[in-house]
């Protein structure tokens, strides 16, 4: 068992709830209430801006070429191909570029990327690397879920499912998982227990993260 196989036994409960989350389960059997998908994409459209800065900061500090250049791959595919995803379906909900532009980050959304910034700016390279697991091994585990119960028959759904569910984006969770297992390899326990935290925290936030997009959450105090 690896590394990467430990981390995803430490946080197995968080992402068995993501799987039965009522947000997911409506994507994949397309009752999903469209106001709550237009949210959440609006919401994952901020995330993804401070998603891929990880992503950069990684690549400038990648101890080689081959692997500041992959980073640099995944940094310019959350660019272009997710985010062109989302422009593409808020485009279908009537939102404007502007508009999208002009959104608002949510409490959760503002929790979540501090999270991913505060450990790229303070952590190494393992640390970037658990920190953005979740996300990127998790979206895939999920998609993967659904598409295997048959897709949707409504077609924004299906599109988001084919796009996770693809070997293609499961290949990058791939290479992340492959090189903090070579990485933990060579790390103290003390430093595998920082990692386990870290990558822990990421799991509750991409939950969190599907609930705020169920209850179309903001803030819980009034904005001044």
């Amino acid at each position: 068992m690896g590394f990467c196989d430990e981390l995803r036994q430490v946080s197995a409960a968080i992402w068995r709830a993501e799987l039965d989350h009522p947000f997911v389960r409506g994507i994949g059997d397309g009752t999903l209430d469209p106001a709550k998908f237009r949210f959440y994409l609006e919401q994952d459209y901020l995330f993804l801006i401070d998603y891929a800065k990880v992503f950069a900061i990684a690549a400038s500090r990648s101890p080689d070429l081959d692997t500041m250049a992959y980073f640099a791959r995944l940094c310019a595919e959350t660019l272009n191909e997710e985010m062109a995803l989302h422009r593409s379906y808020c485009g279908e909900f009537g939102i404007a570029p502007a508009d999208l532009e002009a959104t608002r980050p949510a409490q959760t959304t503002r929790g979540y990327t501090g999270h991913l910034l505060q450990v790229a700016a303070t952590g190494g390279l393992p640390e970037m690397l658990a920190v953005v697991l979740p996300c990127q091994w998790g979206y895939n585990e999920v998609a993967r879920h659904l598409a295997a119960q048959g897709m949707p028959r409504e077609p924004r759904y299906r599109r988001w499912i084919a796009m996770y569910a693809s070997p293609e984006f499961e290949a990058y969770g791939r290479w992340l998982r492959a090189r903090l297992d070579g990485l933990a390899a060579h790390l103290a326990p003390s430093d595998k227990a920082r990692l386990k935290h870290i990558f822990n925290l990421s799991s509750r936030w991409e939950y969190l993260f599907w609930e705020m997009a169920w209850q179309r959450a903001t803030w819980a105090v009034p904005e001044a």
